[in-house]
């Protein structure tokens, strides 16, 4: 993961932008789809070592994961081609289908409360209103102004 990491984001970084005004819109099309191509087998590789409960750790996929959005990104900026758009779309849903798609199976799901849980946390603060309003108003006729 180290030069050759280094050297192809290194690439995706610092390329030159590109004058837009003689290429077709299929050809910078196709171009975006073959640069968006290596972005993914690059997140690839640096994915193949990740393995097991890894994929779940924001501090170990973070990296590959940023790369893959960014390389996405700067390819489209680079061709003056829109972004967010359908193939980067894909590549990263394709990310978390194929690499992360258990990560919230150990997450706790929340439901709702048993309906006597509910009916109690709904009817105890509206029983509990005119208590207070009561005592707001006893304590205002209580005659004497604080100093």
């Amino acid at each position: 993961m180290g030069a050759e990491a280094e050297g192809f984001g290194q690439e995706a970084r610092t390329s030159p932008p590109m004058s837009m005004h003689n290429f077709t819109d299929e050809l910078v099309e196709e171009i975006y789809t073959n640069m968006t191509q290596r972005c993914w087998e690059f997140f690839m590789h640096l994915m193949q070592n990740v393995t097991g409960t890894q994929l779940c750790e924001w501090k170990v996929i973070s990296r590959p994961y940023s790369f893959l959005q960014k390389c996405l990104e700067d390819w489209a900026d680079n061709l003056n081609y829109s972004y967010p758009n359908t193939l980067a779309e894909s590549y990263i849903f394709q990310s978390h289908h194929r690499y992360f798609q258990n990560c919230s199976a150990g997450s706790q799901a929340y439901f709702d409360p048993p309906e006597d849980v509910l009916l109690a946390m709904i009817i105890a603060p509206i029983c509990l209103i005119p208590f207070l309003v009561t005592l707001v108003i006893w304590r205002s006729k209580d005659g004497k102004a604080q100093p």
